[in-house]
């Protein structure tokens, strides 16, 4: 209802002018982002003020670890930054719990400027609540002389051929083919038409979901997983390290993986083509994890109007382009994206320049894959891994540990609906 009134109030809130000489403030937050991206935050707050002298802008930045607790603090004490970066998933907690203010008449002016696909990652219950800023997307990257060993020409062009390809490596060259991270199996899932949850109960012990796994295991058991850190929350180390080492034929990374490679190991970069990771069956491109700005519950209404033109600032094309560009991310902005900084090849590209034109490619089909809606889900999550964990290790039947996981979930789901 808090938030009801204060979007029914904000155009009345535009035509509410400052004191005369009045300096509006904007405090906006980002995480992670010192010191390396000081210089490019600091330079923009300077044009911005500059520009805009009635304006004095504060940039504050936490740890990614530290900025959600800081965030509830200060809502909850009524004193609240005006703009907070944020990813999907914290972005759909908070909204649902009424701590953001949806930004759907602060962005309506730029709403064509940003990619179709962001502003549906950041629209709950028909109302948006953030602008876009970043995004990455997945490519593969493959070692050309453990292709050529195992008779193999291309890129995988789609989830099964992946996995075909791994458990051909494994049986002409004796290394591992792919390195899924099985831990975010339930991304895995919805990128394949596959639901987690239907009308409130979880449906993942389905014919198809089961096929999914069995399919995971039999290449688990032929040697085409790596096993390193397979179920881990992260095993996105143990797998650089491994196609580093050579032990690996395909990597499913972002591109900034390979600026990694060609960094740490020359002799392997040399021998590295990319292709575009395949889209599944729905569209959807593998790697999306979006980052937003996003205003919280509390920020003044009179200062709404300021707030979204500094938004809108932030995110829009130059800033997102030259953002992106230091950050070797992508741009969520149309024309940005389509830079040719990020889809046209010099020549002699080597992998880490093929990785971001592939990306490119893909990225108006990113999304940030997650159960949205669902109160403790990494523990529901946690013990659907256990249950993929153990259907592709052959410690239990896969449908067995689907079904033990499903009634685990819905136990848990229907508690909540009790509530």
């Amino acid at each position: 209802m808090i938030i009801k009134r204060l979007l029914t109030a904000l155009a009345a809130a535009s035509l509410i002018a400052p004191c005369a000489g009045a300096v509006e403030k904007i405090e906006f937050w980002t995480f992670s982002m010192k010191p390396k991206f000081t210089p490019y935050f600091d330079a923009l707050v300077k044009r911005y003020e500059e520009q805009n002298p009635d304006v004095k802008i504060e940039w504050v930045d936490f740890p990614w670890d530290v900025i959600q607790t800081k965030l509830v603090t200060r809502i909850v004490a009524g004193t609240p930054p005006a703009l907070v970066n944020l990813n999907v998933p914290w972005a759909d907690e908070y909204a649902r719990d009424g701590l953001l203010t949806p930004v759907d008449l602060l962005i309506q002016e730029a709403r064509g400027r940003y990619l179709p696909s962001t502003l549906e990652d950041l629209t709950f219950k028909g109302k948006t609540y953030g602008f876009p800023m970043y995004s990455n997307v997945a490519v593969i990257a493959f070692n050309t002389e453990i292709f050529k060993a195992a008779g193999l020409q291309r890129g995988p062009a789609s989830l099964d051929e992946q996995l075909a390809f791994a458990r051909q490596i494994a049986a002409r060259t004796g290394k591992a083919g792919i390195a899924p991270a099985l831990a975010k199996i339930d991304g895995l899932f919805m990128q394949q038409g596959l639901a987690v949850i239907a009308d409130g109960r979880a449906v993942f012990n389905s014919p198809r979901h089961v096929a999914l796994v069995q399919k995971l295991a039999d290449t688990y058991k032929a040697g085409g997983l790596l096993k390193e850190g397979l179920f881990a929350e992260d095993n996105f180390p143990a797998v650089v390290d491994a196609y580093k080492g050579g032990r690996l034929g395909m990597l499913l990374a972002p591109p900034t993986a390979l600026k990694r490679i060609q960094s740490d190991a020359k002799d392997i970069y040399a021998i590295t083509d990319v292709a575009p990771a395949p889209l599944g069956p729905t569209g959807i491109a593998d790697g999306g994890w979006l980052i937003h700005f996003a205003i919280p519950k509390g920020v003044h209404l009179r200062l709404l109007p300021a707030v979204g033109k500094f938004a809108r600032y932030l995110s829009n094309d130059d800033n997102q382009l030259a953002f992106a560009r230091q950050a070797s991310v992508f741009p969520t902005a149309v024309k940005a994206a389509a830079d040719p900084f990020f889809l046209e090849l010099p020549k002699q590209a080597g992998a880490a320049e093929k990785a971001v034109a592939a990306g490119a490619r893909s990225m108006a089909h990113a999304r940030t894959l997650y159960v949205a809606g669902v109160s403790d889900y990494d523990e529901l999550r946690r013990s659907l891994v256990k249950a993929v964990e153990a259907g592709v290790t052959g410690k239990q039947d896969v449908r067995q540990a689907l079904d033990q996981a499903v009634l685990i979930w819905n136990r848990k789901l229907a508690s909540q609906r009790a509530l």
